[in-house]
């Protein structure tokens, strides 16, 4: 993989990482835990309100570990061995690593851990 398309990984994957931090910025609220007052609200209401925010919670545990993906993925860059698989060490596709710039394993390593 030459300098230039690993600069374009670089670049997609900052922007990636900007874009999640946003949004996990504006979705903080909805992750908090839920307080109603129970005289106030219907039990389906709260039903709704605690299922919110439980999948607001899991949104968010996701965008963590795409995080994370995503820092380990530009310490690669930086180190010289993007693009190649942590256990095998043979070349990752362009078009996987174009499905998903954080992905550490070629598609033949992938499936054996599946």
């Amino acid at each position: 993989m030459d300098a230039s398309v690993r600069e374009t990984f670089r670049q997609q994957l900052l922007d990636l990482r900007r874009e999640l931090q946003e949004l996990e910025a504006l979705s903080a609220d909805a992750s908090k835990p839920v307080q109603l007052d129970q005289s106030m609200v219907g039990r389906l209401s709260r039903i709704d309100a605690m299922q919110g925010a439980q999948m607001a919670q899991e949104t968010s545990r996701r965008r963590q570990q795409q995080l994370t993906g995503i820092v380990g993925a530009l310490a690669r860059i930086d180190a010289g061995d993007y693009g190649y698989c942590t256990l095998c060490d043979e070349d990752i596709s362009i078009g996987r690593l174009g499905i998903d710039p954080t992905y550490s394993l070629c598609i033949l390593c992938a499936e054996k851990a599946v």
